[in-house]
């Protein structure tokens, strides 16, 4: 790893080499590493370079986070958006670096995250939509304490969003992942919003259908 990026990654090159290839970013979830989502790559489109990320927060006895959630007798568990802020800038930061270093299209910038890492992505979208394009948003619901203040009034026309959530995940309520597609459709950010009869993963028809989707806009 050079010195250049402030996240550890791996990275799996478009079959056709390009000097400006679609990215896809990799967010994994609480608990995992960047070789969790990485094992999707082989079957995305051969023409994106793809970036597979490791979040900051080292945890015991392995994996990483995003940020820290805490459990406490009175509230249950909470998470610890001081640091979420902190990730966000992160990785804001980390794709300018990605531009710089990589053959990459600075003009299509796409993330892909699950649970904490779909948290993630939607800060860093609606924080910055001048920086992203497609976001697919697996197992997860935007927290507004981790949007930049005053987000509402960014220009979110180039914006798109597939989101997913198992109808009984047993970590983030289905609840919370429904209120998306208003929050988003009151914001005019072009979304689509499919539950599977999964719990807190990704099923197969997921897969395909986020697949053919993120195929149709890059």
């Amino acid at each position: 790893m050079t010195q250049e990026f402030s996240l550890q990654h791996i990275i799996r090159e478009p079959k056709i080499k390009s000097d400006n290839a679609p990215v896809l970013i990799m967010l994994h979830g609480y608990g995992s590493d960047e070789n969790d989502l990485f094992s999707f790559a082989s079957e995305l489109p051969e023409e994106l370079f793809i970036i597979s990320v490791k979040a900051p927060y080292k945890m015991q006895p392995y994996g990483n986070a995003w940020y820290a959630i805490h459990w406490d007798n009175n509230d249950g568990k909470f998470s610890d958006d001081l640091q979420a802020i902190k990730s966000r800038e992160t990785i804001k930061d980390f794709i300018g670096e990605v531009i710089k270093n990589y053959p990459v299209d600075p003009e299509n910038i796409n993330l892909l995250g699950f649970s904490q890492g779909s948290i993630l992505s939607y800060a860093v979208a609606l924080s910055y939509p001048e920086i992203i394009n497609n976001v697919v948003a697996l197992s997860g619901y935007v927290n507004q304490g981790i949007l930049k203040d005053g987000f509402e009034n960014n220009d979110f026309s180039n914006l798109d969003f597939y989101c997913s959530h198992g109808s009984v995940d047993q970590v983030i309520p289905v609840d919370w992942a429904r209120k998306t597609k208003p929050f988003l459709d009151n914001l005019n950010i072009k979304n689509a919003y499919s539950e599977f009869p999964v719990g807190h993963g990704v099923a197969p028809q997921n897969f395909f259908e986020l697949k053919e989707w993120l195929k149709n806009r890059i």
